[in-house]
């Protein structure tokens, strides 16, 4: 199986930028064409939050639109900028986000691959830091109890691990305390997959690997000095490619949108190219 992570989209509506820079909806648009062109088609896309820049409607509107050429299953979950029942509203046909409530937590698990999927919401509203709802970690450990032998990543959008990178840090989850036994107790889990931090970072967690997606949007600024300003950079929008076999376990690359030079051959025949 291929899953395929799309993170950090922030659409704006009325072909707006991003921080006045940013195209955010033309960059969602070439990702989502070069995810449809790949000679492996993934099997699934998740997108691991920052759906949208505000949460508004007019937003997800635009997001619903630029999503509709994908030829493949995709699945979402809210980020810090995203608003839980503007989200519900505009996916009315995507059943996992429904809920009698629109402040509810957006999780949910799918058992459509032979990779299972069970996300979770951090989302604090109004707030960029994340948070564990107790309740949603004794639902993790049930939910992952009830198939120990299904091979299974858990998605979510802020990372449960420090970065290095202090201003994301600040804004970072503040409880993963809570979730690292549960992760521990469940050796099935092939990594904990997550955005917001715009970049691809990767750290030991819970006994198994939890990663972080380049931005398909833009990146934040390489800088691990804890008093580093927020900024962000144009370094080429990425998304990842879940790779999981029953002999290899998941294997994870990481790919830029954009049109580059190239293929070319190492090779003339048996002799190398000097």
């Amino acid at each position: 199986m291929i899953l395929c992570q799309v993170s950090d989209l922030h659409i704006k509506a009325q072909g707006k930028k991003s921080y006045r820079v940013v195209d955010t909806a033309e960059s969602l648009r070439r990702c989502v064409a070069q995810v449809n062109r790949l000679k492996q088609r993934p099997d699934a896309v998740v997108f691991t939050g920052d759906l949208v820049d505000f949460g508004l409607a007019d937003e997800y509107a635009v997001l619903r639109e630029l999503l509709a050429p994908l030829t493949m299953p995709y699945y979402l979950l809210p980020g810090n900028h995203d608003e839980r029942g503007a989200l519900r509203r505009a996916f009315p046909d995507h059943a996992y986000l429904q809920s009698a409530s629109d402040a509810a937590r957006i999780e949910y698990v799918i058992e459509d691959h032979p990779l299972r999927i069970v996300t979770l919401d951090t989302v604090i509203p109004r707030s960029s830091k994340g948070e564990l709802a107790a309740t949603s970690m004794d639902w993790l450990d049930r939910v992952l109890g009830e198939q120990p032998q299904r091979p299974t990543v858990i998605a979510m959008h802020h990372p449960p691990f420090t970065t290095g990178i202090g201003h994301m840090d600040d804004i970072g989850l503040v409880n993963p305390q809570l979730l690292e036994p549960v992760v521990r107790r469940h050796p099935q889990v092939e990594r904990v997959l997550c955005g917001h931090l715009h970049r691809s970072i990767q750290a030991r967690f819970g006994g198994t690997m939890a990663s972080t997606c380049p931005g398909v949007s833009h990146q934040v600024v390489l800088d691990l000095d804890p008093q580093a300003p927020s900024q962000f950079v144009m370094e080429p929008p990425g998304f990842q490619l879940h790779w999981w076999g029953g002999k290899t376990g998941l294997i994870s690359h990481t790919a830029y949108v954009g049109e580059f030079d190239g293929p070319y051959p190492f090779y003339d025949g048996d002799q190398l190219i000097d």
